[in-house]
């Protein structure tokens, strides 16, 4: 079964576009697009997407509000932000609300069809080109420092080195030989070791380590 993607940036052109690049890829299917957050959260409680694509600056409902209301559903889809290297200070109060990646929009084709296909297997998605600005944002923001790090076991070292990677929990399992419900056991200790609520910040502590402590 495709993916199902709903599409919300208040320019028609660019949504058309991403739509188009997307369904280039059979596993992915748009099933909406929206110009506005009011209108993001009309569609999704009636498609109910697999992944929400959302841009932050729209007008009236603005992306962050959009996030902060679909985080409160029974069974909120994946959300990630489509954004710029202009980054703003959403950047932290979007991981704070549950955004589970960030994007770039002049992202190369291939990479924002695997970045949706990982999204929807559970994975955590950071353009490369973002992790960089990103992580001086984070400081001071609650995430916990590196020492944090030093009191994981080997097992979780892993597993969070691969969550860093953005591999979702199936990939994992694969990887290291183990069953998706292990996986998500650690998943859930390394949550709650490092101080964080979902694999974005999870992702951000390891890669703000950069190796140091672990």
């Amino acid at each position: 079964m495709a993916v199902r993607v709903v599409l919300a940036d208040d320019e028609p052109l660019l949504r058309r576009g991403l739509a188009v690049l997307l369904e280039t890829d059979d596993r992915i299917r748009v099933v909406a697009e929206a110009p506005d957050g009011a209108e993001l959260l009309d569609v999704v409680s009636r498609v109910h997407p697999d992944v929400v694509l959302v841009d932050v600056q729209m007008p009236g409902v603005d992306g962050l509000e959009a996030l902060r209301r679909l985080h409160e559903l029974a069974d909120p889809p994946v959300v990630a932000i489509l954004t710029t290297f202009d980054l703003d200070d959403y950047v932290a109060t979007a991981l704070d609300l549950g955004a589970q990646g960030f994007l770039l929009k002049d992202a190369e084709p291939d990479a924002l069809v695997r970045a949706v296909l990982d999204l929807a297997a559970g994975g955590a998605v950071l353009d490369p080109r973002i992790t960089a600005r990103l992580l001086p944002r984070l400081r001071g923001t609650g995430l916990r420092e590196n020492h944090q790090l030093a009191g994981l076991t080997g097992r979780e070292r892993q597993v969070l080195s691969l969550v860093a990677a953005g591999r979702p929990n199936a990939a994992i399992a694969r990887d290291l030989g183990l069953t998706e419900a292990t996986v998500k056991s650690y998943v859930s200790t390394l949550f709650t070791k490092l101080g964080v609520e979902n694999r974005v910040q999870a992702a951000l502590v390891a890669q703000r380590a950069n190796g140091d402590a672990w």
